[in-house]
């Protein structure tokens, strides 16, 4: 079992930045790819990026290249992304997840809500 715990949301101006966590518990061996997802209301929830955790490769939605950063930390357990150049488009709930391979996330958190104001 893993647990996964986001923390950083909050409200903050277009232009702004933000960081949010994603710290792992539990059976954090199963863990070798986490990403980030966001849900907007009345949209689908769509991928954000990606880091593998032995080698930290990365991957990125297009709509977030050049503006957000994913990272982590293998001794805390604990996977950023920094949001820089927030627009209020990038308002949702995000959650982290984790799962063997990227790609494949079986392991969910409960979600941090960023709201950007124009």
């Amino acid at each position: 079992q893993v647990q996964l715990v986001e923390s950083g949301g909050g409200l903050v101006q277009a232009g702004g930045s933000l960081r949010l966590s994603c710290a792992a518990s539990g059976r954090t061996f199963r863990i070798y790819a986490m990403g980030w997802f966001r849900q907007a209301p009345g949209k689908e929830r769509e991928f954000v990026a990606a880091i593998t955790w032995s080698g930290g490769n990365t991957r990125y939605a297009d709509s977030v290249k050049g503006r957000f950063t994913i990272s982590r930390d293998n001794a805390k357990n604990t996977v950023y992304l920094q949001m820089n150049s927030l627009n209020p488009e990038d308002t949702a709930v995000y959650y982290c997840a984790a799962g063997p391979v990227d790609r494949m996330y079986d392991s969910w958190g409960q979600g941090t809500q960023v709201t950007v104001s124009s």
